[in-house]
């Protein structure tokens, strides 16, 4: 079935017809204007390996994050970097090509961060594998890295090789009623302390802060840090709402924009639109109609602005890249994709 499934994929790919590589559908919002047939990826599923004591484990690119994670759960592991769900078909191979991370990624590091291999098939119609299935195997440029958050524009990702990470033996979450710049003042001093601060939101006022590790330091963390603990229950739903965007902050069909930043940059000038921060304040989403100056407003305090969800794609969602590294990002293109095949223009519309 496997193989199959493999030749498959290369009939289509050496067609250098455009495709539009999809498992789950749940990103169809994000990034550029899709165009291409559909090349359906959730036939190709399976956890391939699985080595709970090495902390790896290698899934084909259809397999549902959810029956991953189940998987992970059984052992007493998990993906520590969160991938958001936002629909239940979300695959393993749309998570790492999105390279989106959940509330922990501040801490416990991006999707890039726990990719150790990669098996993809180039615009040729080649199997090719880079890095491996253990967690030192790479010495020089690290290009299964450079798949993540490459929206499949290189390839078609076939395998992933994770590091997976043991579930903390202690949880708690605390809220705290103050405004924004307070907020922002609060993560930053507490973000520079031996807390086991792992994940923060603050939204209309309220900033709630998720404490994980060891118990006795989870209690002690309390005990310092005041504020109201949430019940358990209450709070595993509201970490599961915010990394999957059920929040209603996040509802409805106005332009949804995420501000990578500095944690230390005060309240971003938009003070009539709704935000929501996570990330001790270097991730901000804001709801609301932005002209393409939000670009240069993210770069004016040495971030990043993407038009995440909704609005108007016409001139592109992510910031626009200076000549040098666009250029990077055109050679990267025909290297792997020299007949414009995987999905043009959904990173950026030159290619």
């Amino acid at each position: 079935m496997s193989d199959r499934t493999q030749d498959d994929f290369r009939d289509r790919i050496l067609a250098r017809k455009p495709l539009r590589l999809r498992g789950g559908g749940s990103k169809d919002f994000y990034g550029g204007i899709i165009v291409g047939d559909v090349l359906d990826t959730r036939a190709y599923r399976g956890i391939v390996s699985y080595e709970p004591t090495e902390l790896v484990v290698t899934a084909r690119c259809g397999t549902p994050l959810a029956e991953l994670e189940a998987a992970l759960a059984q052992r007493g592991q998990f993906l520590a970097c969160e991938p958001p769900r936002f629909a239940p078909g979300t695959t393993v191979g749309g998570a790492v090509a999105s390279g989106l991370s959940g509330s922990r990624r501040a801490t416990a590091g991006s999707v890039r961060d726990f990719v150790l291999g990669v098996k993809v098939m180039d615009g040729e119609g080649r199997v090719l594998n880079f890095g491996g299935q253990v967690m030192k195997n790479v010495a020089g440029f690290d290009v299964s890295r450079l798949m993540v958050g490459s929206l499949g524009t290189l390839g078609l990702i076939l395998e992933v090789s994770l590091k997976v990470l043991p579930l903390p033996q202690g949880d708690a979450s605390l809220c705290f009623d103050m405004p924004q710049d307070k907020a922002l003042a609060a993560l930053n001093h507490w973000g520079g302390q031996p807390l086991p601060l792992v994940a923060s939101c603050w939204t209309q006022d309220v900033l709630t802060l998720r404490l994980s590790g060891a118990c006795a330091a989870v209690a002690s963390a309390c005990a310092k840090l005041g504020g109201e603990r949430l019940d358990a229950t209450v709070a595993g739903d509201f970490w599961t709402a915010l990394r999957d965007q059920s929040l209603e902050f996040f509802a409805g069909e106005t332009p949804l924009w995420r501000f990578s930043v500095p944690s230390v940059v005060p309240p971003l000038a938009l003070p009539d639109l709704p935000q929501l921060i996570e990330w001790g304040g270097a991730q901000r989403w804001v709801r609301g109609e932005l002209p393409a100056a939000a670009f240069a407003l993210a770069a004016k305090v040495d971030g990043h602005a993407t038009l995440f969800r909704g609005g108007d794609k016409a001139n592109g969602v992510f910031a626009p890249l200076q000549a040098p590294l666009l250029e990077v990002h055109r050679r990267l293109k025909q290297s792997f994709d020299p007949y414009g095949v995987f999905n043009p223009g959904r990173l950026y519309p030159a290619f």
